[in-house]
């Protein structure tokens, strides 16, 4: 699919919030830079379509680069770098990776809030907003006081149930039914990981069913509740699924509990729709990214009360 392709399909299932990885999205970004002509097409598409810009998704992987690590100094120019890009492309919003220090959002925070721009930072799976690496961030932010300083909680970290297509997929790789039954079993009872790992070995498992049992390391089942406390810093949110039924359900993932708690808190903001179980079946199926996204959308067209999307993949 084309960006037009992209948007237009977004539009037609009334998704008209649009967030992108500057990265994949953008041939030569941030290496090289984007030429003006790229985004003006983007800023075209986007009135062609009646869509809105959401975020840019920004990485600054600071431990790889070049083979070294990023000073202070060259991170916050890099963190600048990309606010001027999503500036140019009209996002109200960055995303931050969790793993940047939040110094180096508080530093460049000053030049966000002169370009309009927000600096949220992914709270995402295996971390959580009682982490206390979270806490660390929340207490940056707000002795800042700066306004372009929030969060952008990734829904993966509410994983209630082991996702089916995991399990599936493990399985077609030689894991043992009765393995794969306890790690789904020992996940609904919430076994602490490295428990799980031992038992697994000492099941005799080896290989993909090791690697079933770690997955649970970095996947924990946290409290939709808890975003409540930092609802006045959440601005966009990450709307991770690995599996839409026919029917609109994520097994895995409790998107009724999830609405009701943004709804409580008055979240004003988007979900924006994040598809990660196609890496699980593509081995097995041709993966259907555009239905799967379709469905969840349906979903959550269903929960917030409004009219429902009617596309269907071609």
């Amino acid at each position: 699919m084309t960006l037009e392709d992209c948007i237009r399909t977004c539009a037609e299932m009334g998704a008209r919030g649009i967030e992108i990885i500057g990265e994949q999205t953008f041939w030569g970004w941030p290496e090289v830079g984007v030429e003006d002509a790229a985004i003006e097409n983007w800023h075209r598409l986007i009135k062609k379509y009646d869509c809105v810009p959401v975020s840019h998704d920004y990485m600054l992987d600071y431990k790889r680069y070049k083979g070294r690590e990023m000073p202070f100094d060259e991170q916050v120019a890099s963190v600048r770098n990309d606010i001027d890009f999503g500036a140019r492309l009209g996002m109200p919003f960055i995303r931050s990776l969790v793993s940047i220090d939040p110094d180096v959002l508080v530093a460049a925070a000053p030049y966000a809030e002169e370009k309009g721009i927000k600096l949220l930072t992914e709270v995402h799976a295996p971390l959580h907003f009682d982490h206390p690496w979270i806490i660390r961030i929340a207490e940056a932010f707000q002795k800042s006081g700066s306004p372009a300083l929030g969060f952008l909680p990734d829904m993966g970290m509410f994983l209630h149930h082991y996702p089916r297509v995991w399990r599936d997929k493990f399985e077609r790789l030689g894991v043992r039914k009765d393995i794969a039954d306890y790690i789904v079993k020992a996940y609904e009872d919430r076994v602490l990981s490295e428990y799980v790992i031992l038992n697994v070995q000492q099941m005799g498992g080896v290989g993909p069913a090791i690697a079933m049992a770690e997955v649970t390391r970095h996947n924990s089942a946290f409290e939709p509740k808890r975003m409540l406390d930092y609802m006045d810093m959440i601005y966009n949110i990450h709307g991770k699924f690995y599996e839409m039924t026919a029917d609109y359900i994520e097994p895995s993932i409790p998107y009724d509990e999830i609405v009701s708690v943004l709804k409580q808190g008055g979240y004003k903001g988007y979900i924006c729709s994040e598809y990660e179980g196609n890496r699980w079946i593509e081995d097995a199926e041709e993966p259907d990214s555009v239905e799967q996204v379709r469905r969840q959308q349906v979903m959550l067209a269903n929960l917030l009360g409004e009219p429902t999307p009617m596309l269907k993949a071609a």
